[in-house]
């Protein structure tokens, strides 16, 4: 299931862009700060959990996501840049990997190794150089 992010739960900060870029570039503030709490966040709490415990390192150790958007030179783009970035970490987080189940191997497929095995070993018998 996907969990969206509420934007009344993001806070939006406009920075001053890094980089090349010219004049343009010190006196626009057309990047983004966004600053997500994860545990005053209204997302289910496996997914909190899930989130904290992600070795990302735009996570804070006080749980706060921080993610600076500066690729587009609107700011209105680096906004939505840095939202669909959020959602696609919590989208990773709400993700549960299947548990595997370990089976046995069938008998068929012990047969078939067991016949490679004897196939592989009869073709590197043939390569030993035997005396006459």
């Amino acid at each position: 299931m996907r969990h969206v992010v509420p934007g009344h739960e993001v806070e939006f900060s406009a920075i001053r862009a890094q980089g090349p870029g010219g004049q343009n570039v010190h006196k626009v503030s057309s990047a983004v700060h966004l600053r997500f709490d994860i545990r005053a966040s209204s997302l289910p709490a496996h997914v909190k959990h899930r989130l904290l415990s992600l070795g990302d390192q735009r996570i804070t150790k006080d749980g706060v996501v921080v993610i600076k958007a500066q690729t587009a030179r609107s700011q209105e783009q680096n906004r939505a840049e840095a939202m669909a970035r959020l959602q696609e970490l919590v989208d990773q987080a709400s993700h549960v990997p299947l548990v595997r189940k370990a089976t046995k191997p069938t008998y068929g497929s012990k047969q078939r190794r067991l016949k490679e095995k004897s196939v592989r070993s009869q073709v590197k018998a043939g390569r030993r150089n035997e005396p006459p």
